[in-house]
């Protein structure tokens, strides 16, 4: 039997998946935790219909993934033997690629054991989306090549009714344990469930794939797949959904709770210390997160200030915040308008983005309105990624709805988040990773992904891209913005903030348009913790961009810098502190002499 049988078999039956002495004598732990690896992998796609090898022509799903209680406790013995297994492989034995690979798994595992050990499933939503958005757009990720594609998407639409009953399951659970969505968060959530009830089915989310069908299949075979799958939706998707928008309307809304702090929950404190660390990857307390954005709110309105005084604006901060919410010239007229602006940036920004990068991504990006159904309450913009092998490549979504609340001076800052330099390109660079297992290629801690966006923001000055004092200070509205969010995060689940004192610091130190001051407060509220990722993560950047600078000095290549940055994907902030500081001594190393090492400590090109 082979160690990856053997560790296989262990976990199966839930024995420990530790390998004696004997068995390991004979392998090197190289091997060893190239099983462990193949191992985690073989989980992994059989929880996740759907998913397979890169590279591998995988059979499109027909079924939803399993969500019950005993589906997640199969998870969490599965994820702490693996982690056993894993602790008893030496790391220092290792190549230095899988010393790295080590450390990303056990982040990996770990972090899933922090949600398992506190039954965050019993609330599978946000405030604008949640496990019930997510299967309208899965088709999006399918490559309809045969027959079968469809047939498989057809039947995976008639197991919907299952999975969301199970997830209604643990939301009654949620609800009988004092582990549930506020009610002032579900007063957005809520018509979201209804949203994909149409009554022609032909104009259904989930009918997409069906309107333009492969041009490879025949007439009988449209006509009879498309029956079908009007068949599906109509008996099996659409009763489904009305099961479940009546009991979110009439049994899990009068039960939730009227308050908004995670630290309200049934073990809510523990919860949100747990998420704290989780989503800035650092050992850090709400208290210390809390003090660092208040620090920096006042630094940012000190910078704000001073951008007001070159547009020679007469009146108050406060005063300048109204005419930027309610000048006319700031806002586009139409929905085309706005995209049409953003397009432009994006282009301008593809243009410009070689002075910084050495490595650009081969995979393409697109820009269109975040969907009508989920818009009114969804965040300004997202960045949508796409696999590899997906008929589509990613897509920057702006949200066109309120055009009142959408300023043009903000859209340069969202546009280099979202897009690139930001979340598209980072993404799609750790999607082409070569020679790195796979699980690596999914990974997206959110202090590194959110932290590297807010500095993409910042990164708008090296790129000549803030043309006005006001799209300068949409930007710094935008920082401001993330701020806030340190301590408005921290302040609500934590130490008892109002909903009214977080909308409140935000009216009074951004631009931000009032409808999304109270979308973005709802969404900290329903997602405790990962509103610090963003701010985080974006001083750690900076942070070691000054170190190199300072370490470099006339060897310091920024293109080189961000290469390196972004070169093992999505990672933790303590593994990428590790990575850059190796690198600046490799640089040394090949470049300085003792003399001008000495030099280079005294000079800094930092410009931030």
């Amino acid at each position: 039997m082979t160690i990856k049988s053997i560790v296989w078999v262990m976990i199966i039956f839930g024995c420990s998946a530790g390998v004696s002495a004997q068995d390991k004598s004979s392998v090197t732990e190289d091997a060893l935790f190239t099983e462990l690896l193949a191992t985690e992998r073989q989980f992994h796609y059989q929880e996740n219909p759907g998913t397979g090898p890169q590279g591998v022509q995988v059979p499109t799903a027909s079924t939803m993934a399993h969500v019950l209680p005993e589906d997640q406790k199969r998870r969490t013995v599965r994820a702490e033997a693996l982690l056993r297994e894993l602790s008893s492989i030496n790391k220092m034995a290792l190549t230095k690629d899988n010393q790295l690979n080590f450390e990303m798994l056990r982040y990996k595992l770990e972090s899933s054991l922090v949600f398992l050990k506190h039954k965050a499933w019993r609330i599978p939503l946000y405030s604008d989306s949640g496990f019930h958005t997510s299967p309208t757009r899965m088709w999006h990720s399918i490559n309809f090549a045969r027959k079968k594609d469809y047939e498989a998407y057809i039947e995976r639409l008639k197991d919907l009714p299952r999975y969301l009953a199970e997830h209604t399951a643990n939301l009654r659970q949620g609800i009988d344990e004092n582990f549930t969505l506020p009610k002032v968060v579900l007063d957005g959530l809520l018509p979201t469930f209804s949203a994909v009830l149409t009554d022609n089915v032909e104009e259904n989310s989930f009918y997409q794939p069906f309107r333009k069908m492969n041009d490879m299949l025949g007439d009988d075979d449209v006509r009879e797949l498309r029956k079908n799958a009007r068949d599906a939706i109509k008996n099996h998707v659409l009763p489904a959904y009305q099961k479940l928008a009546t009991f979110m309307q009439d049994e899990y809304y009068p039960a939730a709770g009227t308050e908004i702090g995670a630290s309200e929950l049934t073990g809510g404190a523990d919860y949100y210390a747990a998420m704290v660390r989780y989503y800035t990857t650092l050992d850090v307390t709400a208290d210390e997160v809390h003090a660092l954005g208040l620090k920096e709110v006042a630094r940012i309105r000190s910078e704000m200030e001073a951008i007001i005084k070159t547009t020679e604006f007469d009146g108050s901060f406060n005063d300048f915040l109204v005419y930027l919410r309610t000048a006319p010239q700031f806002y586009a007229k139409t929905e085309r308008e706005l995209l049409s602006f953003a397009s432009y940036l994006a282009k301008v920004i593809d243009g410009r983005v070689p002075k910084l990068f050495n490595k650009l991504p081969r995979q393409p990006y697109g820009v269109e309105a975040v969907p009508s159904a989920i818009a009114p309450n969804y965040t300004t913009g997202r960045y949508i990624s796409a696999p590899l092998g997906s008929p589509r490549g990613g897509y920057y979504w702006v949200n066109t709805y309120d055009l009142k609340s959408r300023p043009l001076y903000t859209l340069p800052a969202l546009t280099l988040h979202e897009a690139v330099p930001g979340h598209h390109l980072q993404t799609a660079l750790a999607a082409e990773l070569e020679n790195v297992p796979q699980f690596r290629l999914e990974q997206y801690p959110h202090a590194f992904g959110e932290g590297w966006g807010l500095y993409a923001e910042k990164l708008g000055l090296d790129l000549d891209l803030y043309e006005t004092p006001y799209e300068q200070f949409g930007r710094l509205t935008y920082e401001m913005w993330r701020a806030c969010r340190l301590v408005i995060d921290t302040g609500i689940h934590a130490k008892g903030w109002s909903r009214a004192q977080a909308i409140t610091l935000l009216e009074e130190n951004s631009a931000l348009a009032k409808h999304n001051i109270q979308t973005e407060v709802d969404r900290y509220i329903a997602w405790p913790g990962q509103a610090l990722a963003y701010k985080i993560g974006e001083l750690k950047f900076l942070e070691l961009r000054v170190l190199a600078e300072t370490e470099l000095g006339e060897f310091f290549d920024i293109r080189d810098f961000h290469d390196r940055v972004l070169s093992a994907g999505g990672i933790p902030l303590y593994l990428l502190e590790s990575r850059v500081k190796s690198w600046i001594a490799e640089t040394k190393a090949q470049n300085l002499t003792p003399e001008s090492a000495i030099n280079a400590r005294s000079t800094s090109a930092n410009k931030f």
